[in-house]
C-alpha cells in the first residue's frame, strides 16, 4: 500500500518535471502540432512513456511490485509501439504502418491459451481499433489525457477485482503518470502526448482489459470493452461519418471531432473537456459495474445507445475549418470549398 503510493507520486512529480524539460526539446527540434493557429511540442507522450516504464522497472528489478509474466511482455510491447510512434511524430509515418505496427504489439501480449484462436483475433482487432480510436483524442487539448486517467482507473479496479495486482499497480502508476502530463496539457496546452503517448495509452489501456477479461464469455467482455471505450468509439464514429457525408479524404484532419463541435455549441476548450470527461466516467463507471457483476450485461446496450444518439446530434452541427478547407453549411447542406 505504501509503495503504491509512493511510486504514484513519484510517477506525477517525475512526469511534470519531464515533461516541462522535453517541450523545450521539441520546440528546438521542430517536433510540434499545429492547433488553433498555435504551434503544440508533441514529446509529452515520451514523458509518460519513460516514468511509467521507469517506475515499474523499478518495482520489478527490487522485487516490491513484481508485474508477472503477462503484464511485463504488455509493457514492453506497449513501448515498442511507443518508440514507433515516436518516429511517426518525428518523420510522419504513414498511417498502415502504424495499424500494421499496433496489430503487430497487439498479436504478443494476446493470452491465445485463455482466449482460443478465435478469441484472440477477436482481441487483436479490439486493441488495433481502440488504440487508433484513441489517438484521435490527442487532436483537443487536455481530453486524451483525461480520459485516459479515468479509464486507467477503472481499468485498474477490474485487474484489482481479478487479483491481477501487477497489472492494476502498472495501470495506478500510468493514471499518476498522465496526471502529472495533464498539468501542461490543460487548455491551452503547452505541449501534447503526440503518437508516441497515445498509441501507448491506448494500447496499454486496451490490452489490460483483454488480459483482465480473458476466460470470460464473449459477449460479456465486448459489453465491458464498449463501455470503457465509449467516447473514443464515439469520437472515432462521428469523424467517420463526417468525413463520408461530405466525401472528404477519412485521414486527412480537420476539427470535426467531438470536442469540436461541442466548442460549436458555446463550451469554451476546458469545458467540452470537462465534459467529455464526465461523460467517460460515467461509460467507465458502468463497465466496472458490469465486470463485477453488480448489474448485468444489458447496461452496456444503455451505453451504447446513448452513444450513437450523441453522435447523430453532433453529426448535425457544423464545422468550420480555418486552414486549406473551409467546410460551410448552405441551404441545410454540407459545402465543402478549397480556401
Amino acid at each position: 500500500m505504501l509503495y503504491g503510493i509512493a511510486a504514484a507520486t513519484a510517477a506525477l512529480l517525475l512526469t511534470a518535471v519531464l515533461t516541462a524539460l522535453l517541450r523545450g526539446v521539441a520546440l528546438r527540434a521542430g517536433i510540434v502540432d499545429r492547433r488553433m493557429q498555435r504551434r503544440t511540442p508533441l514529446l509529452g507522450g515520451l514523458a509518460v512513456v519513460t516514468v511509467t516504464c521507469l517506475v515499474a522497472w523499478v518495482g520489478e528489478s527490487t522485487r516490491i511490485a513484481l508485474l508477472g509474466r503477462g503484464v511485463g511482455r504488455l509493457l514492453v510491447a506497449a513501448a515498442a509501439l511507443a518508440a514507433l510512434g515516436l518516429v511517426a511524430d518525428v518523420w510522419r509515418l504513414r498511417a498502415r504502418v502504424l495499424v500494421a505496427g499496433t496489430a503487430v504489439a497487439a498479436a504478443c501480449v494476446v493470452p491465445y491459451e485463455e482466449t482460443g484462436v478465435a478469441g484472440g483475433l477477436l482481441g487483436i482487432a479490439w486493441i488495433v481499433v481502440a488504440s487508433l480510436a484513441f489517438k484521435g483524442l490527442d487532436h483537443v487539448d487536455g481530453l486524451a489525457g483525461t480520459v485516459g486517467v479515468i479509464t486507467a482507473f477503472g481499468a485498474g479496479a477490474c485487474a484489482a477485482a481479478e487479483m491481477l495486482d501487477g497489472l492494476a499497480a502498472l495501470l495506478s502508476v500510468f493514471a499518476a503518470a498522465l496526471t502529472g502530463f495533464l498539468m501542461h496539457n490543460w487548455p491551452p496546452a503547452r505541449i501534447g502526448l503526440g503518437s508516441c503517448g497515445a498509441l501507448f495509452t491506448g494500447f496499454l489501456l486496451a490490452s489490460s482489459l483483454v488480459l483482465t477479461r480473458a476466460g470470460y464469455g464473449l459477449a460479456a467482455s465486448s459489453a465491458v470493452t464498449a463501455c470503457f471505450g465509449a467516447v473514443a468509439a464515439a469520437d472515432a464514429l462521428l469523424v467517420l461519418f463526417a468525413r463520408l457525408l461530405a466525401r472528404r479524404p477519412l485521414l486527412r484532419r480537420g476539427p470535426d471531432h467531438l470536442a469540436h463541435r461541442l466548442r460549436r455549441l458555446g463550451l469554451t476548450p476546458a469545458g467540452s473537456v470537462v465534459l467529455l470527461g464526465a461523460g467517460s466516467f460515467s461509460t467507465v463507471l458502468v463497465g466496472v459495474l458490469v465486470h463485477t457483476g453488480w448489474t448485468g450485461e444489458e447496461a452496456a446496450l444503455w451505453v451504447a445507445g446513448g452513444a450513437l444518439l450523441v453522435v447523430g446530434v453532433l453529426l448535425r452541427i457544423p464545422v468550420q475549418r480555418s486552414r486549406g478547407t473551409e467546410t460551410m453549411q448552405v441551404s441545410g447542406q454540407l459545402r465543402v470549398r478549397n480556401g
